[in-house]
């Protein structure tokens, strides 16, 4: 079974912020699959098939930068860590739009993904990265929880269908597939 979390801030206050394009990727799957999501005490969960494939839709509770409470409790309650977890972010080192996939590694400076690893002790699960770009002048930690502007809101629609489809061709055909394919393409051809 593939465990696919998408991380954000609950609450309507957070709903349209750049840091919850990790929700939407996950709103975007549960509506396509048909996959409902039930509220649990950490985090929403939803059990379903995409494409013949076992998943586990999640969106985290615990807001952004504790994410991983919401993960251990999940993994601890119900599963073991495996190579079939994928985390789906915003960042912002990469332009509006664009989608990265990585295998594992360090954090990046995102501390969802920083919480996810200090609660797992372990950094080897992928990533499925949307740029958000960046604004000069303004703190990161303002400039994640505001709105997408009106011209960044196609290129966001297009990105949060991309990931989507990058999830579901690292479940069916493999991450190096998805990132041979993902990583290669500019914020133009999304």
């Amino acid at each position: 079974m593939w465990i696919i979390i998408g991380l954000g801030n609950p609450g309507s206050k957070y709903s349209q912020t750049r840091h919850n394009i990790g929700f939407k990727v996950i709103d975007f799957l549960s509506n396509r699959y048909n996959i409902k999501l039930i509220k649990k005490a950490l985090f929403e969960l939803g059990e379903g098939e995409i494409e013949g494939v076992n998943v586990l839709l999640i969106k985290p509770l615990t807001y952004m930068n504790n994410s991983g409470q919401a993960i251990k409790a999940l993994l601890a309650a119900k599963l073991e860590l495996s190579d079939k977890l994928i985390v789906i972010h915003d960042d912002i080192d990469l332009n509006t739009g664009t989608i990265r996939i990585k295998r594992k590694g360090s954090s990046g400076g995102h501390r969802g993904v920083q919480s996810i690893i200090e609660e797992l002790s372990n950094n080897n699960f992928i990533r499925v990265k949307i740029g958000i770009g960046r604004e000069k002048g303004v703190p990161v930690e303002t400039y994640v929880l505001e709105n997408f502007t009106q011209q960044e809101q196609d290129k966001i629609k297009k990105a949060i269908s991309s990931a989507s489809s990058a999830v579901i061709m690292i479940i069916t055909e493999g991450v190096d597939s998805a990132m041979n394919k993902f990583n290669r393409l500019k914020t133009s051809n999304l």
